[in-house]
């Protein structure tokens, strides 16, 4: 099944932009779903099959990093 996700992450540190870059670029080295950018969100598309665990892996890294970090995700099935 295609999905599309809307994901923005807020660290809630001074030195925000770092942490929010490394996010992004780990989660775009996954040739299996097509990442853009936004202003204030990132959205990928792809298979739930592959996105989903990758999700969980990286916010899991990044709130083992940085526990006070927020996520707002938008899910939503079909993809551009």
């Amino acid at each position: 099944m295609k999905i599309s996700v809307e994901i923005s992450m807020y660290p809630l540190l001074k030195q925000y932009r770092p942490p929010i870059h490394a996010f992004i670029e780990r989660i775009a080295k996954h040739s299996s779903i097509t990442v853009e950018y936004g202003q204030m969100s990132t959205y990928l598309f792809g298979d739930f099959e592959k996105i989903m665990p990758l999700l969980q892996t990286e916010i899991e890294t990044t709130l083992k990093d940085i526990p006070e970090s927020v996520f707002v995700i938008k899910l939503s099935g079909g993809c551009h």
